[in-house]
């Protein structure tokens, strides 16, 4: 599909399928994809490595400011796209458990950490042909993008997504405590100071309760093809 060098932003809920969606779209039209979330995770993991977010979740913001300078958060890019490294080290697999997720909003939520990633994601994005999730891409990290998309699906579908990807991964989560996480998780995206989860008004809409990842991205060609006037497939 000859689609220009634009930038595609998608916004959304947690486990509505960003990832999955955009790094399929990434192969299909030959684009990079980014995947912001995962820069968040790897500066929680880092904070939770090195003691900077106690038992009781407060976090060491002093601590966390002086040690972020010098933090190499990147990605390294491999036949199945891509890997978030801290230094040397991939930790695509130890981002995705339980532990970062419960206290990855607040860590995002911090504004030194926003202009932080937001850093990486402009450098990334600079020669375009990139689609990149999060959520605040399309209001706070390129609200120039050419397209934007904001994915949403029912809760208890959403549940079960993220309840069965951990499964995959050799974990044992509880079914309503992955749900109590998500709906905090949205609460606080939604609510924080810094660049809240929210819908960009010149955005597409994409409820995805009901599609297969393979009809999402029949969805993206239709939404190209009318918007750019592309012909060919």
């Amino acid at each position: 599909m000859n689609v220009p060098d634009i930038i595609i932003a998608v916004d959304g809920f947690s486990a509505t399928g960003k990832s999955s969606f955009a790094k399929l779209a990434a192969t299909e039209m030959s684009f990079i994809y980014l995947d912001s979330g995962a820069l968040y995770r790897a500066v929680t993991l880092f904070a939770l490595e090195n003691s900077l977010i106690a038992e009781d979740g407060t976090i060491d913001e002093a601590g966390l400011a002086d040690a972020l300078p010098g933090l190499d958060i990147h990605f390294e890019r491999t036949d199945n796209g891509s890997e978030t490294h801290i230094g040397s080290r991939s930790v695509e697999k130890a981002i995705r458990g339980m532990e970062v997720s419960s206290h990855v909003s607040p860590v995002s939520a911090i504004p030194f950490v926003r202009e932080f990633v937001d850093g990486i994601l402009h450098e990334a994005g600079k020669a375009g042909r990139v689609i990149m999730d999060g959520r605040d891409i399309g209001t706070t990290v390129f609200p120039d993008a050419q397209v934007k998309i904001f994915m949403t699906a029912d809760v208890e579908i959403r549940t079960q997504r993220r309840y069965d990807e951990l499964k995959a991964k050799g974990e044992n989560p509880d079914y309503e405590e992955v749900k109590k996480n998500l709906l905090e998780r949205d609460y606080i995206d939604s609510h924080r100071e810094t660049s809240p989860l929210s819908r960009a008004v010149d955005s597409y809409e994409m409820n995805n309760s009901d599609m297969t990842l393979h009809e999402e991205i029949v969805w993206l060609r239709g939404l190209l093809q009318g918007k750019f006037g592309i012909l060919d497939a």
